[in-house]
């Protein structure tokens, strides 16, 4: 069983989860406010991982990575979203990401590093699933799940599964042909006992968002607008 804590913070509420692994604790995106959570929670963070670029997901990722002096993790897709978070955005949001991040300036992580096939640290491996279409750098993130009766993986889906909803393609870099790929590919090849933790929103487990999520119906997946 996976012990965890979860976060979630910003004006946009987005979630943050720190898995422990055997070898320390690994965190799961960086809104605004994950470092005073982690400071208040005593932990010992071995690395972060990015399941995209937007602000709300990386806001505290340099801060938080080099104040602890450890790795971050991103698709290099949306690299350039660490250092350039209107470009993710769009010119309107200018406003929003005042109240996010006020004077200070996005910088990359020291030691910033790129997903590839898998990851394997602190003693727990997941796999990265490409998943775009809400941006291009999307991944989904699964690592085996034990001594759980209804769920024997756990997948940090970030924006591009939520529960009853999927993640907006109508900012720079969205896509909805590229999120309706996604979601006939990688998305419904997920297990039905994947537990579902997502960037905004409850968790869910996978059989339910087959059984009830409009977008992972027949009639929206054939479809297109």
């Amino acid at each position: 069983m996976i012990n965890y804590r979860g976060f979630t913070g910003g004006v946009f509420e987005t979630n943050a989860y720190a898995i422990e692994a055997p070898e320390g604790w690994i965190l799961f995106d960086a809104p605004d406010g994950a470092c005073a959570w982690l400071a208040r929670q005593g932990i010992e963070l071995k690395l972060l991982l990015l399941t995209h670029g937007h602000i709300d997901h990386v806001a505290s990722a340099a801060e938080l990575a080099d104040q602890w002096g450890v790795p971050a993790l991103i698709h290099a897709a949306d690299r350039e979203l660490l250092t350039d978070p209107v470009a993710g955005l769009g010119p309107e949001a200018v406003p929003l990401l005042a109240q996010v991040l006020g004077d200070a300036v996005m910088t990359e992580p020291v030691d910033l590093r790129f997903f590839d096939s898998g990851v394997d640290v602190a003693g727990l491996a997941f796999d990265v699933i490409h998943a775009p279409g809400h941006r291009p750098g999307c991944v989904m993130l699964r690592t085996a799940l034990t001594d759980n009766d209804r769920a024997d993986q756990v997948v940090f889906s970030g924006d591009v599964l939520f529960a009853g909803s999927i993640g907006r393609t109508d900012l720079p870099g969205g896509d909805h042909q590229v999120m309706l790929q996604t979601l006939r590919g990688p998305v419904l090849a997920l297990a039905d006992t994947a537990a579902i933790l997502p960037g905004h929103g409850p968790q869910t487990l996978m059989a339910a968002e087959r059984a009830q999520n409009p977008y992972l119906q027949a009639d929206y997946l054939g479809g297109s607008r």
